[in-house]
């Protein structure tokens, strides 16, 4: 990955068969991103360990704070898009969702084991990162060609998996060395979270002067252009969204996008959360609790080993493929914890499908959406998708729990099955094609800064 095709963000495109490289400005996201998930992950690979074993809350306690902070996060990401897309203002939403979260690990720090307290500071941290979110993405997609969106979220998503990769095993090596203080995990994490902050207002650039990508003559606004894309009058502002409603919701005019929208709920509806597979995969595996907070780094390395390969394969062959594969292998993952098969072989194939997942669909589904958005509306368009996947996702768990709850978990994963085989094919009929694009020159770094 380099900044452009001399090494300066703002260089001039170079030759058609060169090739293309990831902007700055998505490096510089990756960054913070990269040292944010380091410090929030080091409180989500203890917090379950403190809050039930350390302060004795009961799982239907913490299940309870966990999902009431979920679903915040869903509803939140709507404001934080239609704010920061009103007059350009990505980096000053984001700085704050930033902020946010890195003000949570002081609130844990200082909650003394309060119940109330701790629900406060979980929830500010969903919420931190709930606001941030949408303004990340759009400006990955300002700062992106429209033909290299999916290498831009790639290489994004892959620098963010490294700090959910660093995060967990910096907790874990801090409870052996301090034998179990939990203070000092969210004292540091408190810190790292700071200098994310400091990293977002340094690196990222604020609100520019941006030359937007504008499609070629004869194609509609939604649809990729076939060829190198044409840049407006340099010195163009992005223009700012008359109110905040009819900006979030403006995209939906375009039918490529209600279906993106629609897609991204039905497929979300039926996908269950990491933490019932991980919980399926002790009952079945019965190894100790302990070993329980190092599943996610088998999905989380290799969700980082294909994030950028998915991400260039989309570029080049269309992002509608990939997103259904990649639900394909989750269906296949479902599928594994109902065979017979060795217990290392469904462990491995488990943890690797879903890292799979992750990667081809994560980015891919935002890269997906960018072109559909027109200027001024990326951060808010991103949020609708984000929230409607996020609120479908909350609700499959809800069902999933209450099936395994009734009937036992077998019978819930072949409900989830038969769920996520319909939403799969709904989707593969209802979802836009996505025609690939050729190679074309990078679009220029915006230089110029207003504020």
């Amino acid at each position: 990955m380099y900044l452009a095709t001399t090494g300066r963000p703002d260089a001039p495109p170079g030759p058609p068969g060169l090739r293309r490289r990831v902007s700055g400005t998505v490096l510089a996201l990756g960054t913070v991103s990269l040292v944010t998930d380091v410090s929030s992950e080091m409180v989500t690979a203890v917090l379950p360990l403190y809050l039930v074993l350390g302060l004795g809350l009961s799982p239907l306690q913490f299940g309870l704070l966990d999902g009431l902070s979920n679903g915040a996060t869903a509803l939140v990401r709507l404001l934080g898009g239609a704010t920061a897309d009103r007059g350009g203002r990505h980096k000053t939403v984001g700085g704050l969702g930033y902020a946010l979260s890195a003000a949570s690990r002081l609130g844990l720090l200082l909650a003394g084991g309060a119940t109330g307290w701790i629900a406060g500071a979980i929830a500010a941290d969903r919420l931190g990162k709930g606001v941030r979110t949408a303004p990340r993405d759009a400006l990955i997609t300002l700062h992106s060609a429209p033909e290299d969106l999916g290498r831009a979220f790639g290489a994004h998503r892959a620098m963010d998996t490294t700090g959910a990769l660093l995060g967990p095993l910096a907790a874990f090596a801090l409870l052996w060395a301090t034998a179990d203080a939990y203070d000092a995990v969210f004292a540091v994490s408190f810190c790292v979270g700071a200098f994310g902050v400091l990293l977002w207002l340094l690196l990222v650039p604020g609100r520019t002067r941006a030359k937007p990508v504008v499609p070629a003559p004869g194609r509609s606004r939604g649809t990729p252009a076939p060829g190198p894309a044409r840049e407006a009058p340099a010195g163009r502002a992005v223009p700012a969204a008359p109110r905040a409603c009819g900006g979030l919701f403006a995209a939906m005019r375009s039918p490529g996008y209600r279906r993106i929208v629609l897609c991204a709920g039905l497929l979300g509806a039926a996908t269950i959360g990491d933490s019932f597979l991980y919980l399926l995969l002790q009952r079945r595996l019965d190894f100790d609790a302990t070993w329980f907070p190092f599943l996610p780094l088998g999905a989380a390395t290799v969700f980082l080993l294909l994030a950028v390969p998915a991400g260039r394969l989309a570029d080049r062959l269309g992002r509608r493929g990939p997103l259904l594969y990649g639900h394909g292998a989750l269906f296949l993952a479902y599928g594994l914890l109902l065979t017979p098969l060795p217990d290392t072989v469904v462990l491995l194939g488990v943890l690797a499908l879903l890292g799979l997942f992750y990667a081809a669909t994560d980015g891919v589904l935002m890269a997906l959406t960018g072109p559909f958005l027109a200027e001024g509306r990326q951060a808010g368009g991103l949020a609708l998708v984000q929230t409607a996947q996020a609120l479908a996702r909350l609700g499959a768990a809800v069902a999933f729990g209450a099936v395994w709850t009734a009937t036992g978990p077998e019978t819930a994963l072949v409900v989830a099955l038969v769920a996520l085989a319909a939403a799969v094919g709904c989707s593969a009929r209802l979802l836009p094609e996505g025609a690939p694009t050729p190679a074309g020159p990078a679009v220029p770094e915006p230089s110029e800064r207003t504020d």
